[in-house]
């Protein structure tokens, strides 16, 4: 009988990449993938430490999952990513129910970990942090099978100072162009029809490999594959964004027309204490630049409030800012103090209070301006791709070119005909509730 495995994955869209080909090569060596905790002989939590929160809730699960040793079958309880690349050793010493702790760059030896840990070896395995995971074989999709994340390349070069994702990813290193076109052909051929670029940068993709950005060249070669039919962009740095990605976007009609731009703050010298490579006249220049080529283009982008230092007048600097430009979906975060990072040891922390407060007002803020853009949408035309139907409803929910999963809203659509998740229709936009927009299909 086939052993069972239950994998646990938190935090981004990278990480639930990483998670997929580690149960595509386990699946591959006959292991049977579960839900069931306490049916499962061996439980693996790919863990996220990017800000405390998420620290914390690793260790939650870690905890939580560690009881299935005494009331369920595990023998093994796995510990990778982001965290376990970074406090291996304080997983080792302060949390004894880890039988393997397993690093970034080293999760493609996942099967070879639990064959140790069944066997009752406790091992920590970690490779150099300039090294790039390719593991072979086919990702288990866990998206539902019509979308699925591209993961492009690993790493960061850019060092903001509140971000310890350097030290628990290493450096850029882009993914070779083809063995993402074979990966994105395998997506393909099982159903998948949006591909989702991802990277911590994406818009640096192929200037370590290639000596040039060539974003654009990968999205149109991605284009050609049969079944790809919408490729969507995420983390593109606004000093990053280049003119032949501009007219790919504009030229290549699986190019989706939505851009995020993770901007962090609008004031000048915040923007200088964080690292950032952009002053405020650079952002609105980037900014109205890319409208006035493409003027239905949706940018998202985040904001930190809190970061160290940050008076009222600067934060209101953003505020200022936000009204100005209107980006259609906006993301913030309160500033969130990592060991290591240089901004930890900056003077003049603020508490969470006055954090919290500036996240919910800029949150009031952004919501004002959504409602708006949302409501200009009413009359429009547009394709949107089937999410699900609403349980006990003649009525499906369904995402547009401008709705990324999991951070955007929703296009409810109310009609008797039968609809199949993953397929696209045409709907014309009739309300706007909240975040989402409702439709008639066509």
């Amino acid at each position: 009988m086939a052993m069972k495995i239950l994998f646990v994955s938190l935090g981004c869209d990278k990480n639930r990449v990483d998670a997929e080909k580690m149960l595509g090569l386990l699946s591959g060596q006959g292991w049977q993938l579960t839900d069931d905790e306490l049916e499962a002989d061996v439980i693996v939590i790919n863990t996220c430490c990017f800000i405390n929160e998420a620290k914390e809730e690793s260790i939650r699960n870690i905890l939580e999952y560690a009881r299935c040793k005494e009331e369920g079958h595990c023998r093994a309880l796995i510990c990778t990513g982001c965290m376990a690349q970074r406090y291996a050793e304080e997983i080792r010493e302060e949390l004894p129910e880890v039988d393997a702790v397993v690093g970034t760059t080293a999760y493609d030896r996942i099967a070879e970990v639990i064959q140790e840990a069944l066997r009752g070896e406790r091992s920590q395995v970690m490779d150099d942090l300039s090294r790039l995971a390719l593991p072979q074989g086919e990702r288990v999709l866990t998206t539902g099978g019509h979308y699925a994340y591209l993961k492009i390349a690993e790493g960061c070069d850019k060092h903001c100072t509140y971000c310890a994702i350097p030290s628990m990813r290493g450096p850029y290193r882009s993914v070779p162009r083809e063995i993402l076109i074979r990966e994105a052909e395998d997506l393909a051929s099982k159903g998948v029809k949006e591909l989702i670029l991802v990277a911590q940068e994406t818009t640096l993709y192929g200037t370590d490999l290639y000596g040039r950005r060539c974003l654009h060249e990968l999205i149109r070669d991605l284009a050609q594959i049969r079944g790809i039919f919408w490729i969507r962009v995420l983390y593109c740095y606004p000093e990053e964004i280049y003119e032949d990605l501009i007219r790919c976007m504009k030229t290549e009609k699986k190019f989706l027309h939505y851009l995020d731009l993770p901007i962090q703050h609008a004031n000048d010298e915040i923007l200088r204490r964080m690292g950032r490579r952009t002053t405020r006249e650079d952002l609105k220049r980037i900014i109205r630049h890319l409208r006035d080529e493409i003027p239905d283009i949706v940018l998202r982008t985040t904001l930190i409030t809190g970061f160290p230092g940050e008076s009222r007048e600067q934060f209101e600097d953003v505020c200022r800012f936000i009204n100005e430009m209107e980006f259609n979906r906006l993301g913030v975060f309160p500033y969130s103090q990592e060991e290591g990072t240089p901004a930890a040891r900056l003077p003049d922390q603020i508490d969470e209070e006055t954090k919290l407060s500036r996240m919910d007002e800029l949150m009031e803020l952004q919501q004002e301006i959504a409602f708006d853009l949302e409501n200009e949408m009413i009359g429009r035309e547009m394709d949107v791709m089937i999410e699900g139907q609403v349980a006990g409803e003649n009525a499906y929910i369904a995402r547009s070119y401008g709705d990324a999963p999991d951070v955007d809203g929703y296009v409810f659509l109310n009609t008797d005909e039968t609809l199949v998740t993953g397929d696209f229709a045409r709907v014309r936009i009739t309300g706007a509730s909240d975040y989402d927009l409702i439709g008639e299909l066509l």
